[in-house]
């Protein structure tokens, strides 16, 4: 989900945890790409909403591996 500042236009998605994963090749803390970290000040608002749904799909793969993971390490579902 986009975050929207008072002004309408999309935020940071910066939480100031900055840990480029080498494996995934994203921050740890905000899901972004290096690239797409850099360009952000230079985006205009629909390029930002097109990071932020980025973001949005990559946590969802997150949680849903992270899910299968958990769910594996119980013995599977009954």
């Amino acid at each position: 989900m986009t975050a929207i500042s008072a002004v309408g236009t999309p935020v940071s998605p910066c939480i100031n945890i900055c840990r480029m994963n080498e494996a995934s090749g994203l921050c740890e803390g905000c899901l972004r790409t290096i690239d797409e970290i850099a360009a952000w000040s230079t985006l205009d608002d629909d390029a930002k909403r097109a990071v932020w749904n980025a973001i949005d799909a990559r946590h969802a793969q997150w949680m849903a591996q992270r899910f299968d993971s958990t769910d594996a390490n119980r013995g599977g579902t009954q």
